[in-house]
């Protein structure tokens, strides 16, 4: 179905890739356990914490004082934390709430409203081939995020080419590599070379072969290094000159345990390309939740997916009622 890359012999990817691809299916737990064992630090401290809140007693300023503190500290963020507080306290007075018992529903029901219009799974049916860019800083889990895509756009039945265009780091085109080889994905890669041209070469070759859809892993950038920002940029004006439009999604990955540092590199991220999407990877880290609440109110970007281990189908489409049931139940 698919063209290999050339078989020469390779490393155990068991030593190289971040992805489990054995542990797939045979999962004794459903989606929703997971997720919520992969955010079992937050919903331990929200927990612990909500439950001697909302255990009764007198709605008051000190109430909304200490639920102001556990949600700074579970890294909703400040700003996100005022305008909860706000939409609790308006709540509040709306349906007449008394006691605290009743909070915990006021809560769920603030970051739904928050949360929910981020949930807009992405659509590739649009085009074709379908051009996704992912973009992030090092170590935010690109490679491993686009392994884990090709899995899940393979297992929809659609055809994947990948164009390894970090060409800085060796280890990232061997990853692509390894996996394009075990799982039949062709890589477009180049030892050296300019990553703009990788991308060009890609998108053809994705065009002749009647290619559904085409993941572009780039070299990881610091929001600080404007001139690497200037560079990808490049990049993306380049996918654009090979195909009209393209690319047609830029997902921004994000490590989910980097706290507010996420809300930082979204916006950084946002101004210089446009992004379409966010991947939060890591969340079965000590990554805080919260993080989630803090970009939405600083930069409402649809959340495309979220990761929760390193299990090749780990990654799924962010769901913003599971999500809030996950982290504060």
């Amino acid at each position: 179905m698919f063209d290999f890359f050339k078989k020469n012999k390779s490393p155990d990817p068991a030593q190289t890739s971040e992805i489990d691809v054995t542990a797939t299916a045979e999962q004794p737990q459903s989606w929703s356990e997971r997720l919520k064992n992969s955010l079992s630090k937050t919903r331990k401290q929200l927990g612990n914490q909500l439950a001697g809140l909302f255990g009764g007693g007198k709605i008051d300023a000190e109430v909304y004082e200490e639920l102001e503190t556990i949600l700074i500290t579970s890294d909703v963020g400040v700003n996100a934390t005022k305008n909860l507080l706000a939409d609790i306290k308006n709540r509040v007075k709306a349906q007449s709430l008394d006691d605290t018992v009743q909070l915990k529903a006021a809560l769920k029901e603030a970051m739904s409203d928050l949360l929910t219009p981020l949930q807009k799974p992405l659509d590739t049916s649009g085009q074709k081939p379908f051009v996704i860019m992912l973009a992030g800083v090092n170590g935010a889990g690109k490679t491993t995020s686009i392994g884990k895509l090709a899995y899940a756009f393979q297992a929809q039945g659609k055809s994947v080419l990948i164009a390894a265009g970090d060409t800085f780091r060796a280890a990232a085109r061997e990853q692509l590599q390894i996996w394009g080889e075990r799982n039949n994905v062709h890589v477009v890669s180049q030892s050296s070379g300019d990553a703009a041209a990788v991308m060009f070469d890609a998108i053809h070759s994705a065009i002749a072969k009647n290619i559904d859809i085409v993941l572009a892993d780039t070299a990881g950038r610091l929001p600080t290094q404007m001139h690497l920002m200037e560079e990808i940029a490049k990049v993306k004006r380049v996918m654009a000159k090979a195909l009209p439009g393209a690319p047609h999604e830029v997902l921004l990955v994000l490590d989910a345990n980097t706290g507010q540092n996420a809300v930082s590199q979204v916006k950084t991220f946002d101004d210089a390309l446009g992004v379409t999407g966010l991947v939060l990877s890591k969340l079965d880290g000590t990554a805080k939740g919260g993080v989630i609440a803090a970009i939405a109110q600083a930069r409402p970007i649809p959340i495309r997916y979220i990761g929760i281990g390193e299990a090749i189908d780990d990654l799924r489409p962010f769901n913003a009622s599971e999500f809030i049931d996950a982290m504060i139940d």
